[in-house]
């Protein structure tokens, strides 16, 4: 399959596993915890299900790594070119009921994300990029190209996690920067709003897992921002325990 052909199918999932999730949201679920104590619900596993089947029938040569698996001790290991799958990133805003969850397909070629989908189930929004072509955006008002923006004189809309809004790295970080507001919020929506072209900065401090970025990555970067590590060098994919070091994401240059 070309390039273009596996966005389109990580889109189409990415979809498919939407549906899924606000199915057994409507229905009602419980939540579980996992060894680390991080929740899992029944929608993790459903989604799960939906998109790995797909990839591997449709595209059975490229390895699928994806969270839950992972979790459950499945012993994965990175290669040349593989998916990375995170089911519904944000269950502990979904088991909360708020809609800031996310469906993340991303496909890593020699430890860079190349491509991903990542669909918002609650507000029916689809982004993809395709690293070197572009990205879009797809929702209720059609399908159209999307690109990170230049920091507006007025000041920075700055992204950041919900569930480390009391840390103190944040406001030492944006300190002597000029800063329009900060939009606290869960999930890999973060990205997706600097590669709109909405937001400007996304600093993160705190633990992330490959399969929590790469589908989001892709789109930010293929919108034109940028992502890296505090010290300037690539996020890297591939590594060991599969966990991300802090990383500074931002809008076009």
């Amino acid at each position: 399959m070309t390039d273009p052909e596996l966005l389109a199918l990580a889109a189409r999932l990415a979809r498919s596993a939407a549906a899924a999730i606000l199915t057994i949201r409507q229905a009602g679920f419980a939540v579980e915890r996992k060894e680390d104590y991080s929740p899992v619900t029944a929608a993790d596993r459903l989604a799960e299900a939906v998109i790995t089947e797909g990839l591997r029938q449709f595209a059975p040569d490229i390895p699928v790594v994806a969270e839950e698996a992972v979790s459950d001790g499945a012993q994965l290991s990175a290669a040349p070119r593989y998916w990375l799958v995170d089911p519904l990133d944000g269950t502990r805003e979904f088991a909360a009921g708020r809609d800031e969850f996310t469906v993340n397909i991303g496909l890593v070629e020699n430890g860079v994300p190349k491509l991903g989908a990542v669909a918002l189930p609650a507000t029916g929004e689809l982004f993809t990029g395709l690293v070197g072509t572009g990205a879009w955006k797809e929702d209720a008002g059609g399908h159209r190209r999307i690109q990170a923006r230049r920091a507006p004189e007025e000041g920075l809309v700055v992204m950041a996690s919900r569930h480390y809004k009391d840390d103190p790295k944040l406001p030492a970080f944006l300190e002597g920067r000029k800063v329009q507001r900060i939009v606290q919020i869960g999930s890999a929506v973060k990205f997706c709003r600097l590669a709109e072209g909405v937001a400007d900065l996304y600093p993160r401090f705190g633990r992330t897992m490959e399969w929590d970025t790469a589908a989001p990555e892709a789109v930010l970067v293929a919108a034109g921002g940028r992502i890296a590590r505090f010290d300037g060098t690539p996020l890297g994919y591939g590594k060991p325990g599969w966990e991300n070091p802090p990383f500074l994401c931002q809008g076009a240059a």
